[in-house]
């Protein structure tokens, strides 16, 4: 059965609720590398619900940061801000995944979270204000 959009973008904010909350374990846990690639993937998730509910779908991480910023940052719809923390997390989340010796510590871990929560709030009150779409607190 096809998910309605309206359904799948509720997925996706559920999705980054979830990364979100996973995030935050593994900071207190003192996985900061894993800590960073959730709160990025928290932020992945709302992007992405806020791109579909444009139309926009993507298949890759470049890609959404891509059509992220032609659609919605360059449109003046989601502040400038919101763009350049989606880029960063990206990088950190690829380095921290993939490099073999990192440096990320607890306040990286702390800004990166504090950087999705935003964004994810950010992105909850553009679907409500563009579509109407109500979220849990």
């Amino acid at each position: 059965m096809k998910q309605s959009d309206a359904e799948m973008i509720v997925g996706q904010m559920e999705k980054a609720r979830e990364k979100l909350a996973a995030a935050r374990s593994l900071a207190r846990d003192e996985h900061h590398d894993d800590a960073i690639s959730r709160a990025y993937y928290a932020m992945f998730h709302s992007a992405s619900a806020a791109l579909l509910s444009l139309g926009i779908t993507v298949d890759s991480h470049g890609a959404l940061k891509a059509m992220f910023g032609l659609h919605l940052v360059k449109t003046g719809e989601i502040g400038s801000e919101f763009g350049k923390s989606l880029s960063r997390l990206k990088d950190d989340r690829e380095n921290g995944d993939y490099d073999i010796f990192t440096d990320f510590g607890a306040d990286d871990a702390q800004r990166a979270i504090g950087e999705a929560e935003g964004f994810v709030a950010e992105m909850k009150r553009y679907l409500s204000a563009t579509k109407g779409i109500a979220f849990p607190p």
